[in-house]
């Protein structure tokens, strides 16, 4: 199953170039990468990204991540995939802009 990140551009950036990254400030602080399932990721857009422009979504795959991947129960009482490890620029499946447009912020046709 794929799941997705959704990174700032200088969040992207330190992804690059390091190869690896501790994520955004939120998953430094709550101590994992935070990431949602394609049918969570655009209320997470909404809720943390609104008026965002210039954001990368990358998709993961969840089979692979291993033991180091937990379900939590967080918003709405759904299941979101939590990454207790470093992310890992060589384990994303696909980069992807994420626009903005008037109504919001426009997945890929594949996660619709």
């Amino acid at each position: 199953m794929l799941i997705y990140k959704i990174l700032r551009t200088p969040e992207w950036a330190d992804l690059q170039s390091n190869g690896t990254s501790k994520g955004a400030p939120i998953d430094i602080t709550d101590g994992y990468i935070h990431f949602s399932t394609a049918k969570q990721a655009s209320e997470t857009a909404a809720k943390h990204f609104a008026g965002e422009e210039e954001l990368l979504l990358l998709a993961f795959d969840s089979d692979q991540m291993g033991d180091k991947l937990k379900w939590e129960t967080s918003r709405n009482d759904d299941l979101f995939p939590h990454l207790y490890a470093p992310l890992s620029l060589s384990d994303a499946v696909w980069v992807k802009p994420l626009r903005l447009t008037e109504t919001g912020h426009v997945f890929p046709e594949e996660m619709r």
